[in-house]
């Protein structure tokens, strides 16, 4: 049998990737060129996104905070065409006791990652060409409430709740969540220091797939998200099957 070649999932499209430089973010920059896309890198590290352009051959960069309104909004203004999807993985879970944070930490923290939503849906809305897509990383591991994890689970169970809103709003222009369990990125050894050798194995030997997460895993769904244009309003959990066992 003759076999036929498979044309690339985003050919001749557009992707911005805010928080590119690392991790999840820089894997699905990397899948986007594989895939045919032209890739616009954003991050907050100079020297680290230069350092990604080089490597995957971008159309442009920009080095700003994600969290800053005018800079993000700045950006998207300064775009000279029209993109069609924007990955977005900026920004870390906030982990504490509620009870201890100052007010205004507390009130950060909580709104960060929702804000930071709606700021880019409000940009990007204009630059988009349907059918594309936002597609922003969530998490599944503070689904179940613990001690220390208030922050984490109020903002987990209300992004699912603000992304399908976001999509109703942004039609024909597509919004989708992906909601990661333990990915083996820097984010996570930052997070985990000492401990990450141990909780990699801890995962291998009871997770259903045998084995950890990777940004790979999360770059491959992103693309697929982007490139299925039947997607949006929807939340997609990867997670090794993370949340089946106790």
């Amino acid at each position: 049998m003759i076999g036929t070649q498979r044309q690339p999932e985003l050919l001749g499209q557009t992707v911005v990737v805010i928080g590119g430089t690392s991790g999840i973010g820089l894997e699905t920059a990397r899948r986007a060129r594989v895939e045919g896309a032209s890739v616009i890198l954003t991050g907050r590290n100079p020297a680290r996104l230069k350092q990604a352009a080089l490597e995957l051959h971008t159309e442009r960069t920009a080095a700003f905070d994600a969290n800053d309104s005018a800079s993000l909004q700045s950006f998207f203004e300064d775009l000279s065409g029209p993109i069609d999807h924007v990955m977005v993985t900026a920004g870390a879970p906030h982990y504490g006791p509620a009870l201890a944070m100052p007010a205004e930490t507390a009130r950060r923290n909580l709104t960060d990652h929702l804000l930071l939503a709606i700021e880019v849906a409000r940009a990007a809305a204009d630059k988009v060409r349907p059918p594309g897509s936002l597609v922003f990383m969530g998490g599944t591991g503070a689904r179940r409430p613990r001690a220390g994890l208030a922050i984490a689970s109020t903002v987990t169970v209300a992004f699912p709740t603000l992304i399908a809103s976001l999509a109703l709003e942004l039609a024909p222009i597509r919004v989708n969540l992906i909601a990661a369990g333990f990915v083996d990125t820097p984010l996570s050894a930052s997070l985990l220091g000492d401990d990450l050798d141990k909780r990699r194995n801890e995962l291998r030997s009871t997770l259903p797939i045998r084995r950890v997460v990777g940004p790979a895993d999360v770059a491959a769904l992103a693309v697929h998200i982007m490139s299925n244009t039947a997607l949006t309003g929807a939340t997609y959990d990867i997670d090794g099957g993370q949340q089946l066992i106790s």
